[in-house]
């Protein structure tokens, strides 16, 4: 990226070339490479300003300080390859040094690639870690793979789990890709199974729960999702695989993809998914651990759908992990 003083000619550099400066202390310009073609104005700045508040971002907007080939845009517009985005001058947070990738974590991602090709990666997540930073964390999924392979020209998450939730996590390597399968999510074209193990006998029969769900933040700042009318419509389909005495291990399919879901959806039915700090029983949480479950029993372990690229049908499988067998074993 190169940063050049006022009225002089633009030399620009894409914004995959290279880290953007840690302080903007002169007129920016950003030249649109193929990979941000199509993405929204705002969206845009939020990665290029990275330590800039989003309100800093919107209000350079408001005031014109951003300009795409020197006129006036508005938030959403759609940036297109070859754009020049001038950036007025903006002081940015300074960062700290980059967070270091584990050696443990490093040959964890390497190991645990399910599918790989020119415009998408699925990996293996294990429980524990997030899919990105923030609210505490300087590292995520996303964030480790962006530094062990700084030649990608474009990683992005296609959607998320919950930092204590392992399995299957797709990201995609190009924006075409990217906007494929998330609107494949939301035509629910792309199948996503887990594996839960639940409080109880789950009844026969029960084999969907449609119950609409809100998020909802508390004074602490903690984010909980509740069953409410006013949510947004939610549906969670359900077969057991195995019952145990005092616990059931079942499939579960998503129609839709809301925060917490399966989660929300199990305690709602009276059948906390086992070992969530959250939405569970902590009593039989505190059952569960002489049978040595650690963590939360949730585990994504298959995707299906259509590439956007070659149309061909992928199915990954991801195993249920070592520790999750042995709690079974031991029930």
């Amino acid at each position: 990226m190169v940063t050049i003083a006022r009225y002089k000619l633009p030399q620009c550099l894409t914004l995959s070339e290279s880290q953007p400066p840690s302080e903007f202390n002169k007129v920016t310009y950003v030249e649109v490479g193929e990979e941000h073609a199509g993405q929204r104005l705002d969206n845009f700045l939020i990665r290029h300003l990275k330590g800039v508040p989003k309100s800093r971002i919107y209000n350079l907007l408001r005031k014109g300080e951003v300009r795409i080939n020197k006129g006036r845009v508005k938030p959403d517009t759609r940036v297109k390859q070859g754009d020049i985005i001038r950036i007025a001058p903006i002081r940015v947070a300074k960062q700290g040094d980059a967070p270091v990738v584990g050696h443990q974590l490093r040959r964890y991602l390497q190991d645990n690639i399910l599918f790989e090709d020119e415009g998408m990666l699925i990996i293996n997540k294990p429980s524990g870690l997030a899919v990105h930073g923030g609210s505490g964390i300087s590292l995520g999924a996303i964030e480790a793979l962006r530094t062990e392979r700084p030649e990608a020209r474009f990683l992005e998450l296609v959607h998320r789990l919950d930092r204590e939730t392992s399995g299957c996590l797709m990201l995609a390597k190009k924006r075409a890709v990217l906007l494929e399968l998330q609107q494949a999510m939301q035509r629910n074209q792309v199948e996503k199974r887990y594996q839960a193990l639940v409080k109880g006998s789950w009844p026969k029969g029960k084999a969907t729960i449609n119950a609409p769900l809100l998020k909802n933040q508390l004074t602490s700042g903690e984010r909980m999702v509740r069953v409410d009318v006013a949510g947004k419509a939610s549906v969670t389909h359900f077969k057991v695989i195995e019952r145990f005495k005092e616990a059931t291990l079942l499939e579960v399919t998503l129609e839709t993809g809301r925060t917490h879901q399966i989660r929300v959806h199990c305690q709602f039915s009276g059948q906390p998914v086992a070992g969530d700090p959250k939405y569970g029983d902590s009593h039989f949480n505190e059952s569960l651990k002489e049978a040595g479950l650690k963590r939360l029993f949730l585990h994504a372990s298959n995707l299906r759908f259509r590439h956007p690229l070659s149309g061909d049908w992928v199915d990954v499988e991801a195993d249920l992990p070592q520790d999750l067998q042995s709690v079974l074993k031991n029930l």
